[in-house]
């Protein structure tokens, strides 16, 4: 049967898979490993110069890590059980990796080699490997001596870290010469979150001689940051004097029976307990990671509500209702537009008409119908042309200009928004030919006539006048007044001719021009209309087609806005689901930890 951490770390990271988190996954299928193997890793750790190399050797009884005032530790030193003694240098791309080379050194020669990498390997060298024959380390303990954390190499920090990864349980190192810094309980609080496997170790007791007063200090600093860590205080200069002398006393003194004791009952006897704790830590801090998105999305979802889809069904109920509005308007726009189109064609085809007519009654105030009556009708004809091509060229113009102003009042912008044509074709029929007036004739005859008929009156008046005179009644006196008689009396006759023939040719003008203010009148109005229920066709037609795109953009909307819904409740229950089933397995990770793990702050 498999442990029940295995199973709680195995649904882990099944659940990283399913969260598309495969470096999590990554990281605990790395865990798993390590933990199944059957090596107990213990990470001495700690600042620089706090005696972590000493402590090592101290433990093991031999000079296997490098120590002195001028001597740093640069690579992490793992120190095993090994029946003959052996030493080696590996390299590779890094700590967490597959070493590339293995290099075997004198035992003797390791910690000097150690010690003086300081970058010579080009960054190569990632650790070094003791195999010595020793009691403690013959159950699969294996000690890590590491680089100090907070050196000015970030490197060195570097591996330490990385070798934090593979440990089991952690040495936590501070000397006796002080209490613990912010920086060391910092540190310990982050060892903590990979590692809860912690044991504190207060070393170079030999040298502090208040060092019982700085472990009560560091106690309460311990129990202030919430770290329930062991805290034993040892020697390693006491322990490695009473190894030379055999001095049991001595030994004792320098604390290393409690400590070994602490690795060998808490660490070594422990493993499954250990185990479980690495991997609810670590469970932990992935399930947490992967409830942080899940609550986001949820949240997020119930605060943003439909989005899009609402604010598109309102676009197009809101384009929907201006449609409506802007057709009353567009309707109304139409008719008082071509109402006052008809109105001014008819007034300004009334002013060209009378013009023509007052330039005619001008002409026949002096002129002779009779004379270049053809001439004049064709000057007629050509002003009236000219009269009716304007004012109906003025009609088309105003029309278009219409349809542009009642085109603005639709909410879009399309090719077809204007009618292609919407002008009568031949709506124009010619006027018919003007009636020529009769024109009177003054002959040789009438106006013969017409003299004898003036010069009777004269000739009979000076004639009785000179008879008086005893003169005969027809003599020279009254044949000139009758010929001066006669020849005003054909002038006058002439004039009133000519008076007559000019008032037929003006009424007959007028006539005309009357006929053809009729005629063209009407056939403008009749194009007006023609032109109105051609835009009102065309513009109803329109209207009717963007309300029912608009119809079916607000049904489309509103099936989206279904579907959003029901997207999202899904979307919804599949979250919660998740959610339920990380807090479930949150919750078998805090039994596993024995409820040392914090709440999620979420219930399942």
């Amino acid at each position: 049967m498999s442990a029940p951490w295995l199973d709680v770390l195995d649904d882990t990271i099944r659940a990283c898979a399913a969260h598309n988190r495969p470096d999590l996954a990554e990281r605990l299928r790395d865990k798993r490993a390590r933990q199944l193997d059957p090596k107990l890793r213990v990470l001495v750790i700690g600042e620089p110069k706090q005696g972590k190399s000493q402590l090592v050797n101290a433990m093991v009884n031999a000079p296997v890590c490098a120590v002195g005032d001028d001597v740093t530790t640069t690579v992490p030193t793992f120190v095993q059980h090994a029946e003959t003694p052996s030493a080696a240098l590996v390299r590779g791309a890094s700590i967490a990796n597959t070493p590339t080379e293995r290099i075997p050194v004198p035992i003797d020669q390791l910690a000097s080699q150690v010690s003086a990498n300081q970058g010579g390997h080009g960054g190569e060298l990632v650790r070094a490997e003791v195999g010595i024959p020793r009691a403690l380390l013959d159950s699969g303990l294996v000690l890590i001596d590491t680089p100090g954390v907070g050196d000015l190499r970030p490197a060195h920090t570097a591996s330490t870290f990385a070798a934090l990864l593979q440990a089991d349980a952690v040495l936590m190192v501070s000397d006796a010469t002080a209490e613990l810094t912010k920086s060391e309980l910092e540190l310990l609080k982050q060892v903590m979150t990979s590692c809860p496997n912690v044991v504190v170790v207060l070393t170079k007791i030999d040298i502090a001689a208040q060092w019982r007063r700085v472990l009560e200090r560091n106690r309460a600093h311990l129990a202030r940051a919430g770290v329930t860590a062991k805290l034993i205080p040892v020697s390693a200069a006491l322990r490695l004097r009473a190894a030379k002398t055999g001095d049991k006393a001595l030994n004792a003194e320098s604390g290393f029976p409690e400590l070994l004791a602490c690795v060998q009952q808490d660490i070594v006897a422990a493993s499954d307990v250990l185990a479980r704790r690495t991997v609810a830590v670590a469970a932990a801090s992935a399930i947490k990671q992967l409830v942080a998105p899940v609550r986001e999305e949820l949240s997020a979802r119930a605060t943003e509500g439909p989005g899009n889809t609402i604010a598109t069904l309102n676009e197009a109920q809101r384009r929907i209702d201006e449609l409506r509005r802007r057709s009353a308007r567009w309707q109304t726009v139409l008719a008082d537009e071509m109402a006052d189109l008809v109105s001014d064609i008819e007034y300004d085809l009334r002013d060209r008409t009378r013009k023509i007519l007052r330039e005619v009654d001008k002409t026949f105030e002096t002129a002779d119908p009779a004379l270049g009556w053809d001439k004049f009708e064709a000057w007629l004809e050509d002003n009236l042309t000219e009269a009716a091509t304007t004012n109906f060229a003025w009609l088309l113009d105003r029309s278009e200009w219409v349809a542009e102003k009642v085109a603005k009042s639709f909410p879009v912008a399309r090719d077809d928004l204007l009618p292609e044509s919407i002008f009568p074709d031949d709506v124009l029929d010619r006027v018919a030919p003007m009636d020529k007036p009769v024109i009177e004739k003054f002959s040789l005859v009438q106006k013969a006539f017409t003299g004898l008929k003036g010069s009777y009156g004269g000739v009979l008046m000076f004639g009785l006048a000179t008879s008086l005179a005893g003169m005969p009644l027809i003599n020279a006196i009254s044949l000139g007044a009758g010929a001066l008689f006669g020849g005003k009396t054909i002038m006058d006759e002439s004039d009133m001719r000519l008076r007559r023939r000019q008032a037929a040719a003006k009424a007959a003008a007028s006539r005309h021009v009357d006929d053809f203010f009729i005629k063209f009148s009407k056939d403008c109005r009749d194009a007006a209309r023609h032109i109105q229920r051609s835009l009102r066709n065309h513009f109803s037609t329109l209207a009717e087609e963007l309300q029912e795109t608009l119809l079916e953009s607000a049904r489309s909307a509103r099936r989206a806005v279904q579907d959003d819904n029901s997207e999202r409740e899904r979307r919804n229950r599949d979250a919660k689901r998740e959610l339920d089933h990380l807090v479930g397995l949150y919750q078998r990770v805090q039994a596993l930890a024995g409820g040392q793990t914090p709440p999620l702050g979420i219930s399942a």
